[in-house]
């Protein structure tokens, strides 16, 4: 059996973010279920109108979810029991606009969005446009690390790192995030010009890599 060494490397990268993400929520209540769903497309719709003013598509805002639920709440009767009420139907749609990075554009957007009547909830992310270019540099940075610790403990034994025998890699999903983020609501946003130069994103991964010693 051939002598060993093993290694598990390291890939570390620091990435500017080149995408921006736009999340909205809207959330529409009513007595009836018609009613709710109706005046949720409707901001859609002012929603849409808003990203056209400022140059988008309006198929540029993505649908990622669509839900209706009964809307039911506690109340209490004159002996203090609890009972389920009924109160109507809520209408909810999470939506994504995403764009590459452009500061003065995004800050035109958020006012856009916030002076378009549709009370969205608004939160914007940073990221990159492509996640494998992320994955491929850090699996490269893990390889060099690797590599570079076999020699050293190779070089401080006398010996010498020999043919590459197996690498062991377990893929998982990489946070191509920035921690930088933004969040607001309704039109107390229009106008404001918030500052934005957002952290830059850092991303770790691990290989383990075993070589012959001679």
């Amino acid at each position: 059996m051939p002598r060993t060494v093993t290694v598990k490397g390291v890939g570390a990268v620091s990435i500017k973010p080149d995408h921006i993400e736009i999340t909205l929520n809207v959330i529409s209540k009513a007595d009836e279920y018609a009613e709710a769903v109706n005046a949720a497309n409707a901001a859609v719709v002012k929603l849409q109108d808003a990203i056209t003013s400022v140059g988008f598509a309006r198929e540029e805002l993505k649908t990622l979810n669509f839900n209706v639920k009964t809307n039911y709440e506690n109340e209490a009767d004159d002996m203090g029991r609890y009972r389920r009420v009924f109160r109507g139907y809520v209408c909810g749609y999470r939506l994504k606009l995403g764009f590459d990075m452009n500061v003065a554009l995004l800050s035109r957007t958020i006012d856009a969005i916030a002076g378009s009547g549709a009370d969205a909830e608004l939160s914007i992310s940073f990221t990159v446009k492509s996640p494998e270019r992320v994955s491929d540099e850090l699996l490269r940075s893990a390889a060099q690390n690797a590599r570079e610790k076999a020699e050293t403990l190779c070089a401080a034994s006398g010996v010498k790192v020999g043919e590459l025998l197996s690498i062991d890699y377990n893929w998982s999903d990489i946070n191509v995030y920035s921690v930088s983020s933004y969040a607001a609501a309704g039109e107390a946003v229009r106008g404001i010009t918030p500052e934005f130069e957002p952290e830059d994103i850092k991303a770790q991964d691990t290989a383990t890599f075993v070589w012959t010693i001679i």
